[in-house]
């Protein structure tokens, strides 16, 4: 993984866009092809968090359009068509050719395209008379969304396809199964692609992981075996050449989102996190309505804001505790004031006529502050940015009460006693919402040993008179159940980090137009959450029970399947690891997981890919939940 799985994917559109050609120079040159770019929705997703409408420009993108929108006729200029080989697609796509809204078309498939539907293409294109007019067909094996150098997803848009509730719902029938693990199979094949590297693939059993582990190591097995159109051609596909580079290989860990229901529905406390369960962040964009203080009756407004590695702000503490972050934005903000002084003390000490000797050191002075001008707006745009969301996020946080459901859920995950009933905080028609009680009660009970049913009904009735809706514990119980009958427990052990402190969010106060922290005591014990335990165990090769749970595949190993201890396994620790969650994934898992290769890289440098098949906050988890418990008579 030399270069990040997410600069691969950027440098594959570029190619794409370049008309498949070696990629050259980036800015519009006189030897710069203009182009239209057409994609389906899925298309968008891909492109939207990697590049701009300003560097597509700068590539000489003049129009880009939705393929099913309406579109008139651009003549002279090439068509770069991005997107799936579905069946709406391509008669969409032959209905272009019959229109001939282009003088020639370079069509780019983000998964491969089957022979028949090349087929069925190939006569649309004889039918309209434009066969001379295709330039280049290309299957991309791009089909994710890269959203951080170190985490991507599969889909956003129809992400309700491959969500939790796809896959566990009642009325789930062997077809839509069968649909929905060869869609994730063929997404991360690409992802395998673009890293150019085979990966021993480790699965959880019994569950849809497995299933998945087992037709990606079949899929992986084919291609390496067709020596003429492998995609990991040179890596060796013998045992004694996969021996050699299996040093070099990623470990793939397939997990299914069962192993910890907790974690998704949990009240988080660092920036990225607090943001996607608040602000709903979304391809790391976030809309905020912002309401003008000063004139309270006048119309809201809305913006919009990206949240990317561009942002020197974000990429340095997304990953922070929120006081943290609100102390940074505050010193941010004094560092741009006395910057802003300086400059205007500059214009003040300008010399008089009879100073010619100063002249020429103030000039100097003044052409600096120039310079830096830009780099200076450009920061406080930033911080102007990032006080917005900070404020937005202390509002809810004072209006919820989030600090008291963030405490008391890192002690019920980590077995600490509680200052405050639980069943207080729930009646309490002050504190959090009815999807906020609901949220922390689950955890209470996905944690709870044993909690018995006039527990549990006591619970249920407060949560029904603070308005939740309780189709969800119906769910969870049969699950818990379950869960007990077919692993003997088969629940994740929760070690959540306990915050010792009192009231951290409370301590957050607005003075005027600025975050002031006073006194914040933040010490958090920040613990390993299930899925990052699993990882360092198998990462790790740690001789544990939860490890003999994992199934073994090795795709180069001359016999398929399973490798039950009779053939040769890699027992050299891994330093690559590629960690995938079927059913919903959250920032919280990947923040842990970075936490996680960053306190083993002092060590061994440690390198972390969290994928997940949808990106869920806790209230779009929750909503699942209650829809699968709704099934439920």
């Amino acid at each position: 993984m030399a270069s990040s799985l997410r600069e691969k994917q950027i440098a594959s559109l570029r190619r794409m866009i370049n008309l498949n050609a070696a990629t050259g120079s980036t800015s519009v040159g006189s030897d710069t092809t203009f182009s239209v770019l057409i994609y389906d929705k899925h298309g968008q997703d891909i492109i939207s968090p990697l590049l701009s409408v300003k560097e597509l420009r700068e590539m000489g993108v003049t129009l880009h359009l939705l393929l099913h929108s309406e579109r008139g006729e651009v003549p002279d200029v090439p068509a770069i068509y991005f997107c799936q080989p579905t069946e709406e697609n391509l008669i969409r796509i032959g209905q272009d050719f019959n229109d001939g809204l282009y003088s020639s078309y370079y069509l780019n498939f983000i998964s491969p395209i089957s022979r028949q539907k090349m087929e069925d293409l190939a006569l649309a294109a004889l039918q309209a008379g434009c066969q001379a007019s295709i330039k280049k067909v290309y299957d991309q094996y791009v089909n994710f969304i890269s959203l951080e150098e170190d985490m991507f997803t599969l889909k956003h848009q129809g992400s309700e396809a491959l969500s939790y509730y796809a896959v566990n719902r009642g009325d789930v029938k062997d077809s839509d199964i069968d649909l929905i693990m060869d869609s994730i199979v063929d997404s991360l094949f690409s992802v395998f692609v673009n890293l150019g590297q085979v990966p021993i693939i480790r699965c959880q059993r019994g569950n849809a992981a497995e299933s998945v582990g087992e037709r990606l190591d079949k899929k992986l097995r084919e291609n390496l075996r067709d020596t003429r159109n492998s995609f990991f051609t040179g890596l060796g596909t013998d045992t004694f050449a996969a021996g050699q580079l299996s040093f070099q290989r990623p470990l793939l860990v397939l997990v299914d989102r069962n192993v910890d229901l907790a974690t998704p529905l949990h009240h988080t406390w660092t920036y990225q996190a607090l943001t996607h369960d608040v602000l709903n962040l979304s391809l790391n964009r976030i809309t905020l309505v912002e309401q003008d203080q000063a004139h309270p009756t006048a119309r809201s407004k809305t913006k919009e804001y990206d949240l990317n590695d561009a942002d020197n702000f974000w990429a340095t503490h997304k990953g922070s505790a929120f006081p943290d972050v609100a102390a940074a934005v505050e010193a941010e903000l004094e560092e741009y004031k006395k910057a802003e002084s300086h400059i205007k003390g500059l214009k003040a000490d300008l010399p008089g006529d009879d100073a010619i000797d100063l002249l020429s050191d103030n000039t100097a002075k003044l052409t600096s502050a120039i310079t830096s001008l830009p780099e200076l707006i450009k920061k406080k745009t930033e911080i102007d940015k990032h006080m917005s969301i900070a404020m937005a996020l202390l509002n809810s946080i004072k209006s919820r009460k989030l600090d008291v459901f963030f405490e008391t859920e890192e002690k019920i995950m980590g077995r600490a006693t509680l200052e405050r009933p639980l069943l207080e905080i729930i009646k309490d028609p002050d504190c959090g919402s009815p999807q906020d009680k609901m949220r922390i009660f689950l955890i209470m009970y996905l944690c709870a040993a044993n909690m018995t049913d006039a527990e549990f009904n006591e619970y249920a009735t407060a949560l029904v008179e603070a308005d939740a809706n309780t189709k969800a514990l119906l769910y969870l119980k049969r699950w818990k159940s379950l869960m007990k009958m077919t692993a003997g427990g088969g629940m994740s052990e929760y070690t959540g980090g306990v915050a010792k402190t009192v009231s951290m969010f409370s301590k957050l106060m607005n003075q005027g137009s600025a975050l002031v922290v006073e006194g914040v005591n933040f010490v958090l014990k920040e613990n390993k959450l299930p899925l990052t335990r699993i990882v360092d165990h198998l990462m790790e090769l740690k001789n544990s029970e939860e490890e003999k749970e994992y199934r073994y595949f090795d795709p180069k190993l001359l016999r398929p399947g399973d490798t039950s201890g009779a053939v040769p396994r890699t027992r050299t620790p891994f330093q690559e690891a590629v960690v995938m969650v079927v059913g919903g994934g959250n920032y919280m898992e990947y923040g842990n997981l970075v936490s996680y290769a960053k306190k083993k890289s002092g060590t061994s440098n440690k390198r972390i890919i969290y994928g997940c098949t949808d990106v869920v906050n806790p209230e779009q988890f929750l909503d699942q939940l209650t829809k699968l418990g709704g099934e439920i008579s």
